[in-house]
């Protein structure tokens, strides 16, 4: 295992400036949930960039109420394209909103969903983790879907990459990996950039760290089937070998949603093959991933990640 560069210390007095970014569109349904649980944080952002994505629904007054009543809030509209465009077209909404702060007034920026159910502590515990470990780059808590009967399902995600609806990022570690991919997959990608540019990526379960999604994750486009194509088509994209991804589906295939899930990911990746689709060229993250993925099949990704944060941190400490 190598990596390419080394993080900078982080300043040794903390900073609790965060940005969230959100680009939703026709969320009426979940929105406000969102917006109450995260105006209710202890250490609330210092600014809310919101891109409505052409919403048709009751979105736009429900954003706008919330907007009249807390300064930190700020509304981006764009015009509506027809339909809800996941993968590129988030990201797309995402650089957006982007374009109108100065990262340079923020120590985190977070690219933040509008269909979650927030913790009351939950940034304020993902700063006291970052503030703890000068190594951590990207950090995220873990999913849960809240079943019918109350109880909380956690949406299967490995340790090694934060959670696609809430990427939060010291402003210095998205500098350096360059920011988000503007393709399906972008959230796979950018935790392996992580690794690769000197930086530690992860997940974790605690208190104040579960965070409830509102709907099921990969259901945003149409249907799970659809959510489950259009996730092999960006393990293929994001140049995922053939075998890792046969390993992937097997293991999906014996979770929520049964069966389904596994082979809608195996189609879409044998789909993208078949018809030759765009793969992501980068050579120092191909390099990274396939090892990473031959690593996890031989020992496990727990223990190839703690393999490869260990190396960051004695790169970090030889520095």
């Amino acid at each position: 295992m190598s990596t390419t560069s080394t993080p900078e210390p982080h300043a040794t007095t903390p900073s609790r400036r965060y940005c969230l970014i959100t680009p939703c569109r026709n969320e009426a349904k979940f929105i406000r949930k969102t917006l109450e649980t995260t105006t209710a944080q202890t250490v609330p952002p210092a600014r809310w960039v919101i891109v409505d994505d052409g919403s048709t629904d009751e979105t736009p007054q429900i954003l706008a109420e919330f907007a009249e009543r807390f300064d930190y809030i700020q509304v981006v509209k764009r015009q509506d394209r027809g339909a809800r465009a996941v993968g590129p077209g988030v990201i797309e909404a995402f650089y957006e909103g982007l374009s109108t702060i100065d990262l340079e007034d923020y120590d985190y920026v977070c690219k933040y969903d509008g269909d979650l159910e927030m913790p009351l502590r939950y940034f304020e515990t993902v700063m006291e983790h970052m503030e703890a470990d000068p190594y951590l780059g990207n950090l995220s808590g873990k999913l849960f879907e809240r079943l019918p009967d109350g109880t909380l399902f956690e949406e299967p995600m490995g340790d090694e990459n934060a959670v696609g609806p809430v990427k939060f990022y010291r402003v210095q570690c998205f500098r350096d990996i360059g920011g988000f991919v503007r393709e399906v997959a972008w959230d796979g990608i950018d935790g392996h950039v992580c690794r690769a540019r000197g930086w530690i990526a992860r997940s974790m379960d605690g208190n104040h760290l579960r965070i409830i999604h509102l709907r099921p994750m990969g259901s945003s486009q149409q249907n799970i089937w659809i959510g489950r194509i259009r996730w092999g088509r960006g393990k293929y994209f994001m140049g995922s070998r053939w075998y890792y991804v046969a390993a992937a589906s097997a293991y999906r295939a014996m979770q929520r949603p049964w069966v389904v899930g596994g082979v809608g990911i195996a189609y879409g990746y044998a789909k993208a093959a078949a018809t030759r689709h765009e793969r992501y060229e980068d050579q120092e993250y191909l390099h990274h991933l396939h090892r990473f993925e031959r690593e996890s099949l031989f020992f496990g990704r727990k223990r190839t990640l703690k393999r490869y944060e260990d190396e960051i941190r004695a790169n970090y400490e030889r520095s």
